[in-house]
């Protein structure tokens, strides 16, 4: 696979900073087998784990820059665990994923949703109950949402895409005392191999099974076409690229992705 991030800015910056989490890590269900990140504009500044263990780099954008670019191209085996991911890795506790942030905090409309569904003793079937009732109540529909949108308005709105499905359930599941987190990273579309942005998700933890996951915009768990990039509380701690930049003016960004299949000797 290979993921384009470029950025062209109007003026030359002066000075900037970005977060990269754009670098997968073998986990459950998914062995890295060859990753590689090139800049242009930029420099590489430091490599750690943040608080959610992803793998993250810091780099600073160079004096002058009129244009920033970011390519990331990589090898990545994965097979098929139907979306558990079992045990929870990492320091964070689990009551950490209960809480709400701005992003996921319920609202009336929240409410009334999960109260329309039947809660039953098998967390796994209310959960997968849950992704159905948001997958028709928000229509996948791209441009009437944006980073910015929270769950309680795009249920309001009645559509909105990836990102919202996903901050729509993790909502849901906090109010039912189940912790869930956000994911970021790729989907292997069976039509294309290029796309125009990568995907998101949500990961419910169910007693006796660990971490699970839900696509809800695909009304299925993540099989083999999924690559787990980078998890959070919210879009804003798995977000692909963040960063400040100063003296740019006008910024465009552009996205190039594609996924393909690739069969490995053994």
């Amino acid at each position: 696979m290979s993921h384009v991030t470029s950025y062209t800015f109007d003026r030359p910056v002066s000075h900037g900073l970005q977060r990269l989490r754009l670098t997968p890590k073998s986990t459950a269900g998914q062995a890295v087998l060859d990753w590689r990140m090139t800049l242009i504009g930029a420099r590489e500044e430091a490599r750690y784990e943040d608080h959610n263990n992803n793998a993250t780099v810091l780099v600073s954008i160079e004096p002058g820059t009129t244009e920033l670019v970011v390519s990331c191209e990589g090898l990545v085996q994965t097979d098929d665990r139907s979306g558990v991911l079992g045990r929870h890795a990492g320091h964070l506790p689990m009551w950490h994923f209960l809480e709400h942030t701005p992003a996921t905090r319920p609202g009336p409309r929240l409410r009334g949703l999960l109260g329309a569904i039947p809660v039953e003793d098998d967390a796994l079937a209310t959960l997968h109950r849950v992704s159905a009732a948001i997958l028709a109540s928000v229509a996948y529909e791209i441009g009437q949402t944006t980073a910015l949108t929270v769950a309680e308005e795009a249920l309001a709105a009645g559509s909105g895409v990836c990102q919202d499905h996903a901050h729509i359930f993790i909502s849901c599941s906090r109010m039912l005392g189940i912790p869930a987190r956000y994911v970021s990273g790729y989907l292997m579309m069976d039509d294309r191999i290029d796309q125009e942005a990568g995907h998101a998700w949500a990961e419910a933890y169910v007693t006796n099974l660990g971490w699970v996951g839900f696509d809800v915009s695909n009304g299925i768990s993540p099989d083999p076409r999924y690559v787990r990039v980078a998890t959070g509380r919210d879009y804003t701690e798995a977000a692909p690229v963040t960063g400040i930049t100063f003296g740019r003016g006008e910024q465009a960004m552009q996205v190039s992705l594609a996924v393909r299949q690739q069969h490995v000797e053994q």
